[in-house]
This record gives structure tokens, C-alpha cells and sequence, in this order.
């Protein structure tokens, strides 16, 4: 008899949530965690908790503070003549906020019974687990179920070595003990905007350097472009079409080379390097291959569409096995495959994924782009309502932005929203869920929103869809 029906190997944002989800359900649990705090102790939460999601927008939203006070708080009437950043305080405050949600966890696990593991896991058999403790003591552990959620990390690129100092990784930039006075960013991606705008804000010099032609080539055109007019006019130096092709210390200051497509060699010197050019699967010491787990070239594993690998009784969920590398996917996909076990009829609707990256104002979307439709041949009609016209915006002082929806042009059902706005991650579950009901833009139209609302924005950005918009 096995010691677990079901253990989870991973404690981030998929892998706790699984594991909770399938104690809920009614299996012995355990969780295998190996995450070790600069302060030594084992710490559940993942790469989103520790050093992502979560302690970037702490910083985001201190930076957000500082930068209002020092240019928009005289607007409202507030005189702040001398304000200044303690970087340290704004570091701690992080700090506590992630040391609350890891804790949390932790209460969660024992609310629900869930064994708590501390160490690394490789497999042994398809059923057997050895787990190395941070000590070197090992102990084995069966399961009937075995579910892989052991995530990502940052990749890197041998143009810019990560030293930790100079040149860092998207964890580093967490933790600057200064506000670099020059800031250099390589990827203008949701991670390199946003650790770009946190130093940004408190004072760096920022440039952000990106391969790509086009900025934020997955989003809508439309609102790609009134970003990136809003984060230039915010102090972002946003480069693209410019491949970097060194980075190197010299006399304390890194110099960064890049061909530019339009202007050819190109050079920066910079204080600090932050490399967020996107991420890879983490399956180091898992020895998965060796029970017949089945890893492709990119290294992600191999799944089926219930997330089962090839062994049967093993499955794996969140970035490991690629497609959009977001907390909440890992989220549901472990909802999913613990319901399955229990019998459930589970699934999970991939094109409708809410994606959202949290610069000011918020960039988010949910479904296809035009320029998706147009590639498909998808007949489809747009509606489209600019911030400056809410009056809800303008009490708060942000109308930069637009919602743009885009409707089936035959059947009127909501193909796509795209949102660059203020709260425009938090407008977007309106979206999603339409679209997870495969709501109309005129069921959206027909629905009362609270007035005076951001949300109000939703509404006459359907009702445009159909030509009626009444405040634009």
C-alpha cells in the first residue's frame, strides 16, 4: 500500500493548489517542496510567491505611490515638496507581504491535512519517490498518484552573463539595494516592463532593449501602440529590433552592445542589467526520463490533454509542460487533474485565458487580436471605448487606455477584449467569464453596469460593437 494516494511535487501556485484541491476531494496528500528562503528555512509558494507575481507587484505598487505623489498629487490638491524613497523600507514591506502568503500556505496545508515534504524529489520507480532534505537525508515516498508541477526558471542567454551583482535575473532585480541611477533591460516582455517601471518610477534611467520588431507582439495592435506612447512618456527608453549581442562589466558599469535593425551597432552603459527574456521548464534531478517520462527538445514534458505523461499514473501541470507560462493556468490545470481523479469531468478552456501584465496603466486580454481573425478569415465587428470618456477615470486621474471588443461579425458572439487601462486586470474577469458563457456583445450591452464605474467602460465598449455607443 502505497504511503499517499496522491503526491505533488512543486509547492507554487500549481502545485499548492493541487495539492490542496485533491485533499479537499477527499486524498492523502503530501507536497514536496524544496524552496529555501534567504533566511534558510524551507518556504512554500514557488518562484510566484518568492521572487515573482507576488513581491513585483508590492514593488510595483510602492513605486506606484512614490511616482503619483512626486506628478500627480498636486492635481488633487495634495502639496508634497519633498518626498523621498527608502529603498530599504519599500524592500521590507515586499518582504513581509510575501513571508504573510508563504505562511498562509502553510495554514492552509495544515487546515487540510496535507503532508508537507521538505526537500527534492526524483523519482525511483513510476510510484517511488527519493526525497534529499537540504541536510543530505533522504527518504523515500509512494504514491499512487504522482503529479510533477515543478515550474520554471529564468532563462539565460551567454551574451549577458547573470553575475549577480552587475547583471542579474528578474530574482535580482527584486532586491537592488539602491535605485540604479542607468537601468538596462533586455526583453520588453510582461517581467522587463514591469521590474523596468518599478526602478523607473523611484528614479532609474531605463532602457529596455527587445529583439522583436514589434512591441508586445501578442497583444492587440491597437492597444500595443497606446502602451508604448504611455510607458515612453513615463521615462521607458523602449528599443525594439535590437538584439544584444554583449554584456560586459567594465570598471563597475556594463556595457551593453546591441544591433539595432534601422541603425546597426548600437552601445549602452549601465549601472545595472536586468535579463527577463523569458523563461524554461525546471525538471533538473528529476530523473524522469529514466521511469519513462517523455521530455521534448524545448524541455518541457510531454502531456496528454488530462495532463497524464506517458506514465500512466504520472501527470504534470503549469510551466513544466509549456503553453502560457501564468500562476493562474497552473492553477486550474491542478484543479483539473485532481477533479479527474476523483472522477470529475473537468477540462480546461485554453482560449479563454485571461493574460495580463501589470505596468500603469494594466495591459490585459482575453481571446483573439484582430490580426489573429484576419489570418483566420474570421468575419468580425469592433467596438471600441477610450477612458478620457468615463467619468469614473477622470475622478481618478487615469484616462489613459481604451477597451477594445471584438464580436463574431454573423453571430455576435465575444471573440477577444483587450484592455490597456486603469484596473484593466480586474475589468478583465467581466470579459472572461462572457466569454466562458459565450456571452454576445449585445449580452454585454444589455447588462446594467453601476454607475460611475470603470466597469461602465465594458459596456459602452459592447454597445460600440454595435454602433450605439452613448458617451463616445
Amino acid at each position: 500500500m502505497a504511503d499517499y494516494n496522491v503526491v505533488v511535487i512543486g509547492a507554487g501556485p500549481g502545485g499548492y493548489v493541487t495539492a490542496i484541491r485533491a485533499a479537499q476531494l477527499g486524498f492523502k496528500t503530501a507536497c514536496i517542496e524544496k524552496w529555501i528562503s534567504p533566511e534558510g528555512k524551507n518556504v512554500l509558494g514557488g518562484t510566484c510567491l518568492n521572487v515573482g507575481c507576488i513581491p513585483s507587484k508590492a514593488l510595483l505598487d510602492s513605486s506606484h505611490h512614490f511616482y503619483d505623489m512626486q506628478h500627480h498629487a498636486a492635481e488633487h490638491g495634495i502639496q508634497c515638496k519633498e518626498v523621498s524613497m527608502d529603498v530599504a523600507a519599500m524592500l521590507k514591506r515586499k518582504d513581509e507581504i510575501v513571508s504573510s502568503l508563504t505562511q498562509g500556505i502553510a495554514g492552509l496545508f495544515k487546515k487540510h491535512k496535507i503532508t508537507r515534504i521538505e526537500g527534492a524529489a526524483s523519482f525511483l520507480t513510476t510510484h517511488q519517490l527519493q526525497v534529499t532534505a537540504p541536510d543530505g537525508t533522504t527518504q523515500t515516498v509512494t504514491a499512487d498518484t504522482i503529479i510533477i508541477a515543478t515550474g520554471s526558471v529564468p532563462v539565460r542567454i551567454p551574451v549577458a552573463p547573470i553575475d549577480n551583482e552587475y547583471i542579474v535575473d528578474s530574482t535580482g532585480a527584486l532586491k537592488f539595494d539602491s535605485v540604479p541611477k542607468r537601468l538596462g533591460v533586455i526583453g520588453a516582455g510582461a517581467i522587463g516592463l514591469e521590474l523596468g517601471s518599478v526602478w523607473g518610477r523611484v528614479g532609474s534611467e531605463v532602457t529596455v532593449l527587445e529583439a522583436l520588431p514589434d512591441f508586445l507582439a501578442v497583444a492587440d495592435r491597437k492597444i500595443a501602440a497606446a502602451a508604448l506612447k504611455e510607458l515612453t512618456k513615463q521615462g521607458l527608453a523602449i528599443h525594439t529590433g535590437a538584439s544584444v549581442t554583449s554584456a560586459a562589466v567594465v570598471n563597475g558599469e556594463v556595457v551593453v552592445k546591441y544591433n539595432d535593425a534601422k541603425k546597426g551597432e548600437q552601445e549602452i552603459v549601465v549601472d545595472k542589467l536586468i535579463v527577463a527574456v523569458g523563461r524554461k521548464p525546471y525538471t533538473e534531478g528529476l530523473n524522469a526520463e529514466a521511469i519513462g517520462i517523455k521530455i521534448n527538445e524545448r524541455g518541457f514534458i510531454e502531456v496528454d490533454a488530462e495532463r497524464r505523461t506517458a506514465v500512466p499514473n504520472v501527470y504534470a501541470i503549469g510551466d513544466v509542460i509549456g503553453g502560457p507560462m501564468l500562476a493562474h493556468k497552473a492553477s486550474e490545470e491542478g484543479v483539473m487533474v485532481a477533479e479527474r481523479l476523483a472522477g470529475h469531468k473537468t477540462e480546461m478552456h485554453y482560449d479563454i485565458m485571461p493574460w495580463v501584465i501589470y505596468t500603469f496603466p494594466e495591459v490585459a486580454w482575453v481571446g483573439k487580436t484582430e490580426e489573429q481573425l484576419k489570418a483566420e478569415g474570421v468575419e468580425y465587428k469592433v467596438g471600441q471605448f477610450p477612458f478620457a470618456a468615463s467619468g469614473r477615470a477622470k475622478a481618478h486621474g487615469n484616462t489613459s487606455g481604451m477597451i477594445r471588443m471584438i464580436a463574431d461579425a454573423k453571430t455576435d458572439r465575444v471573440l477577444g477584449i483587450h484592455i490597456f487601462g486603469i484596473s484593466a486586470s480586474e475589468l478583465l474577469a467581466e470579459a472572461v467569464l462572457a466569454m466562458e458563457f459565450d456571452a454576445s456583445s449585445e449580452d454585454i450591452a444589455r447588462t446594467i453596469h453601476g454607475h460611475p464605474t470603470l466597469a461602465e467602460a465594458m459596456h459602452e465598449a459592447a454597445l460600440a460593437v454595435d454602433g450605439r455607443p452613448i458617451h463616445f
